[in-house]
């Protein structure tokens, strides 16, 4: 059974902003000759990593709500520079938005069921038209 992670990214602005900086990590990696290998390093490995790597995506919170995901493609085990054991998340390049779902603010990532995941922008549905700002802020009034 999949499972999917949820993460702050803190700092970012948009969609667009989150993009650009893979981006520029994505160039970066494939300057130092490490090729499509983008990722995201958290604290700690996921117990759940097997259900993760069974089609699992990482959702980002900006701004207060899931705004977009990406395909988790396999987790890495490093050590920084004080030898303190870190989780690397390979993520699949490339974003999917997602409806704009609020999140309260909370540290370091936590699971996401499927059945509570947003769907993607694309998939339609009654707000599909609206501005992602009032969508949101309607569906957590519960009027959507």
């Amino acid at each position: 059974m999949t499972v999917h992670l949820i993460k702050l990214s803190v700092g970012v602005d948009s969609v667009a902003h989150l993009a650009a900086i893979q981006q520029r990590r994505l160039q970066d990696a494939q300057t130092a000759g490490l090729g499509d290998r983008l990722w995201h390093q958290t604290r700690h490995m996921p117990r759940r990593a097997a259900e993760l790597l069974d089609g699992g995506c990482i959702y980002w919170v900006i701004k207060g709500a899931i705004r977009a995901r990406q395909r988790v493609r396999e987790l890495e085990a490093v050590a920084d520079d004080e030898g303190t054991r870190r989780c690397r998340l390979i993520l699949v390049p490339g974003l999917t938005e997602t409806i704009a779902w609020p999140r309260r603010p909370f540290q370091g990532w936590r699971y996401l069921e499927p059945a509570d995941a947003p769907p993607d922008l694309g998939e339609g549905g009654a707000d599909a038209e609206m501005p992602p700002e009032m969508a949101a802020e309607l569906r957590a009034l519960g009027l959507i």
